[in-house]
This record gives structure tokens, sequence and C-alpha cells, in this order.
């Protein structure tokens, strides 16, 4: 392992420790008590079984076989989530064919920020991710069971999943995953279409004809954004079957890979090997999939939803952790955003197997940990196939199968990874530079400031931002609105770049793995409706963002900034954010959320 890493995990475990023992003795206090069907009452057994088939009954009850619980996040408005329609008939045959039994134990909301993205609806998007752990939760409350398969994929479902999964950390837990859609319209052809959009230059006719082209059947979008962040996260953490994030749906292998999750979890549970995913995550499993992250040029949304998973694992890990090791971290992927290829040209190019290996021989990523596999993490470094119907595991070729997508760690597209922290008068961000333009990495240019997303589009509809500029977007964090992610800001601004403004964005609320080539800095802590100094921010300032030293401040003399009042947001814009579409309900978690550093957490 490389020195730096080790440091850094060994900070992470110091600082960790109080939180870490006291949640592996609340695993260990529960992992003494009997089994569910043991040791519940009589009639709240007879509930719990009251739907099986008489044989499930017999094996559960008289034979005390195993009992998995499936947590799914089945929804046929996602594209991604579709295919699990049939996915529980399968777990179950197969749980049947290994003498043991299968019950779905609950479903969690699963929503899609591609279809709320600029509507009001957005709002609950990072809430939800909180909202589905309490629904993992409640299905597994029922304690009827031996272990756990996870039926989810995009943005905040995997994590929400997990952190309700490691709230049970005692039961052995395995995510199943979906696979991509094919390839569609290519990413750089959407993005021409969609700034062609905002200048005004095609209608929405021809908008919708390609976007419909890009998202087009069933599976996860392609292009790298935070879903399937998830999915390479969950292989870097050996979560998965090896090899399962990036299979098609109607891939022949997908089913046989499905069954495979469930001998797996059963392995685990019959033969006692003691991998209860809450020990089976540790802070080397977490510097893993931070590592991974950093490698592949991943999502942005991370650096919040992986603080609050290892959180729920008793570990505390902050952007620093990520900043320390982006700086000895190599950059292995260029995926759109961040390049040309989709996720299915990375999976044929060599995907997460590739990198996983080049990280592990490298000292960049921990292959002696536990994973859901025999073989631990060296398993994630090979590529399942079919043969004579079984599943096979093969070594993935030592040379790239195209080095504009995947390199070898002795070429990378650049020596550290591809998120960098910010700090400086104007609190703590990050920003995404696998994204951005190396002459874009230093801007320096006046502020211009918009309480809503909605004042910016219309001031580059009305041509007022024809010029260098520092786009503020302020009140868009947890406390103020749910943080929001503001996809529909890189069409104009990336119109304005390539016309050759100067032209940047700050702001308190999310982007994404979609933020584009814009220099962008966000998830600004503190936030504007805690006080944070982005509210001090007026008008003409002007802001120097530099993502090569990792700063970013208001060029503002002290005593000036100093004397300055945090503006507030309109009691207009305020009511604006507390009703319809269901955002009222949310009004506990947006008193009670914690910053985005700290993981944008409702539940502590």
């Amino acid at each position: 392992m490389k020195h730096s890493i080790v440091e850094i995990t060994e900070k992470i475990k110091e600082k960790s420790r109080p939180t870490r023992i006291a949640y592996l003795a609340r695993i260990d206090a529960t992992l003494q008590r009997q089994r569910g069907a043991d040791r519940l009452g009589c009639a709240n057994v007879a509930h719990a079984i009251a739907a099986l088939p008489k044989n499930d009954k017999f094996r559960i009850v008289s034979e005390k076989k195993p009992n998995i619980a499936i947590v799914s996040a089945y929804n046929d408005m996602l594209s991604a989530h579709k295919p699990y329609e049939k996915y529980p008939s399968i777990i179950r045959d197969e749980a049947n064919k290994c003498d043991a039994t299968a019950q779905v134990a609950g479903g969690v909301p699963a929503m899609c920020d591609g279809i709320t993205q600029g509507e009001p609806g957005m709002e609950l998007s990072l809430f939800s991710r909180d909202t589905i752990a309490m629904s993992t939760a409640i299905g597994l409350s029922h304690d009827m069971f031996d272990g756990a398969l996870m039926l989810g994929i995009c943005d905040k479902i995997v994590p929400g999943l997990l952190i309700g999964a490691l709230h049970f950390g005692h039961l052995p837990t395995i995510f199943v995953p979906a696979g991509p859609m094919s390839t569609g319209i290519d990413n750089t052809s959407k993005s021409k279409v969609r700034e062609k959009y905002a200048q005004g230059l095609i209608g929405r006719e021809e908008l919708l004809a390609s976007e419909s082209a890009a998202y087009h059947g069933e599976g996860t979008c392609t292009f790298y954004g935070t879903a399937n962040s998830n999915q390479m996260l969950m292989e870097a953490m050996g979560l998965h079957v090896p090899g399962a994030a990036f299979i098609h749906p109607h891939e022949d292998i997908r089913e046989e890979i499905t069954r495979e999750s469930v001998r797996s979890l059963l392995n685990i549970i019959k033969n006692k090997k003691n991998k209860p995913i809450g020990k089976l995550i540790d802070e080397r499993v977490i510097v893993n999939a931070m590592v991974a992250l950093l490698a592949t040029g991943g999502s942005t949304n991370h650096l919040i939803h992986w603080v609050a998973i290892a959180r729920a694992a008793g570990i505390i890990i902050d952007w620093s952790d990520f900043h320390d090791l982006a700086n000895t971290t190599p950059l292995l992927a260029s995926i759109y955003p961040n390049g040309k290829a989709d996720v299915n040209e990375f999976q044929a190019a060599g995907g997460p197997g590739f990198v996983i290996r080049e990280l592990i021989d490298t000292g960049c990523m921990y292959p002696e940990v536990m994973t859901v596999s025999d073989g631990g993490l060296k398993e994630y470094t090979k590529k399942p196939s079919k043969e004579n119907g079984k599943l096979i595991w093969k070594d993935i070729p030592k040379k790239s199968g195209d080095e504009t997508i995947v390199r070898n760690a002795d070429h990378p597209f650049n020596e550290s990874g591809g998120l960098k922290l910010l700090k400086g008068n104007l609190g703590r961000s990050v920003i995404k530079i696998s994204a951005v333009p190396e002459d874009r990495y230093i801007i320096e240019a006046p502020a211009v400031i918009f309480d809503t997303q909605e004042e910016l589009l219309s001031a580059f509809d009305r041509g007022e931002l024809e010029k260098d500029f520092v786009a503020v977007v302020r009140f868009q964090g947890p406390k103020a609105n749910g943080m929001p992610e503001l996809h529909k800001l890189t069409p104009p601004l990336a119109v304005l770049q390539n016309k050759g403004f100067k032209v940047a964005i700050v702001t308190d609320g999310r982007m994404s793995g979609a933020s584009g080539k814009i220099p962008a800095a966000i998830h600004l802590s503190p936030e504007a409706s805690a006080n944070g100094p982005i509210g001090k921010i007026r008008n003409g300032d002007m802001i120097r963002l530099n993502a090569l030293v990792g700063t970013l401040n208001v060029l503002v003399d002290e005593d000036t900034w100093y004397e300055r009042k945090n503006e507030t947001l309109s009691e207009k814009l305020k009511s604006n954010n507390l009703h319809d579409i269901g955002r009222e309900l949310f009004s506990g978690m947006r008193k009670n959320v914690m910053s985005a550093e700290e993981g944008a957490i409702t539940w502590l």
C-alpha cells in the first residue's frame, strides 16, 4: 500500500475510534440473539409467514433454514429500476433451489433527478436518500431475516439503501444491480442539441427527439453520473457479485448474476462466514470506495453521500480526506461528462475490474478486505461470463481496450484524482476538475448574484450575461430548499464559455456527476441559509477560483468583508420553497439537516 493512503486511513481510524467501537458493539450485541423465527412470539411469527407457501413456512419454522429479505426500489417510472419487476420471483426461485426462502421485506421510493431537474420536485431529491434509508429500516424491522438483498441503482437509492442496511449492520447484505441501457445518441451530440435549444436555435420538438434518442429503454442512463458512480463504488466495496455493475438488463448473463447473488448470500449465511455488512464495511473499505470515485472522476454527489454512509457505520470522514486521497490517486478513466465515452464503452474497454486491478497493483486500494465474494477484492478485477450454463470469471487483459477511455496506472490521464477541495473566505466547496479544461482551472471575474436558478436562466435569455462573470447561485443548500441539482444551468453557461467568456459558478447547491465542463465550486458550506459567507457577496465583487491550488475567495478587503451583513432570502422565495409538490412534508428535514460536508444527514 502507498504510505500516503495508509496514513490517511489511520487518520480516519483514529478520529472514528469512539463511534466505530460503539457501532461494532451494537452489532455484536444483536448477533448474540436467537434468529427471528425462534425468538419472536408465536403470533409475530404467524403474521410474518402467513402468506407464504406451506413448504416455505416449514423451512423457516421447523427446518430453521435461512430467510432472505428483499428490499426493492422497483418502479416502472425509472428506466433503471423497471428490470427489477421480475427479480423477486427469480430470487425466490433460486432461494428455494438452495433450500431457503426469500420475502420482499419492503419497497423504497425511487425518484429520478432527470425527470425532476429544474422543477419543484427536485427539492425532495436529496432528502429522498434518508427517506429511502428509513424505508429500508421499516422493511427490515420485521426482524425475521438472516440476510438481505438490496435492489437499487440510481442517485439517492443506493446511498439510502446502504445507510439503511448499515443500521441493520448485523445482516449479511448484497447489492443487486440491473445494468445500463444500451447506447443511444452520443453524449457530445446530446449536449450540442441542448446548447442550441438554450440559444433558441431549435425548438422543443427537436430537443425532445434528441433526449428520447439518449434515454430510450430499460436500464441506467449511460453517462457517468451519480447512478453509475454508485455501481463503480459497489464493486470497489465488494458488495456486488464481482463484475455485476455494467451488464445490460437483457443480456443472458444478467439473470444468472442475480441468481449468483442469492447463492453468494446463502453461502455466507449457511457457512457462518461472519460477514455482516457492518463489519465488512470498515475504514479500509470506505477508503477503497473514495479512491475508486477519484480514480474514475465520479459524481460530486458522493462527497455528500459517502460522508453519510461512513457515518452510518460509525466512521468519520470529511472533504479533507477526499482531497488528500485525490493528491495520491491517479485519474484512470475518461467517461462522459469527463470524456466522450459512455459506461457501455467503459465496460468494453476494461470497466471497473480494470480500474480496480490497476489501483490494487499500485498500492492505492486495500485488496485484503472482506467482500461478499470468497476471494476478496481481487475477484473484482475479473469479468463474469457464462460457459456451459455456468458463471465463470476471467482475467481482464493487461492492456486497455481503449486508452482514450481507461488507462493503466503508469500512464494516467492525470496524476491526481478528479475532485478537489476549495478553501478560502467563502468557506469550503468542491470542484470536479476532471470535467474542466485546464485553461479554465483559474477564473477571476465579477460576481453576478442569483437567488434561484430561474433568475440565472432569465438573465441569460435577456442577453445580460454576455461577459466574464462568476454566477453566485445561493439559497440552494439543504436547509434552504433541500439542495436541488442545478442541471439546467449547464447548457447556458456552456454556451457562454464556448463564446470565449470566462464563466464559473459558485453555489451552495449541487450539480452532480453531470456538472459538465464549467468550473463549478459547489456544495459551498456553510450555506447561505446557515449564515454562510456566500450571503455576503455583492454584485460586482471580484471572485477568484483557483483549482490548481484549491482556493476560492472573494477579493474584498478584510475590514469591509467583516462588517458586511448576510443577505437573507425574501419572504416570497422562502414561502415558495415550503409548499406544493409535497415540499411541506419535508420541512422537518430542512430544519434538522446537517451541512453538505457533514453528509446532509437528517437522522443524527
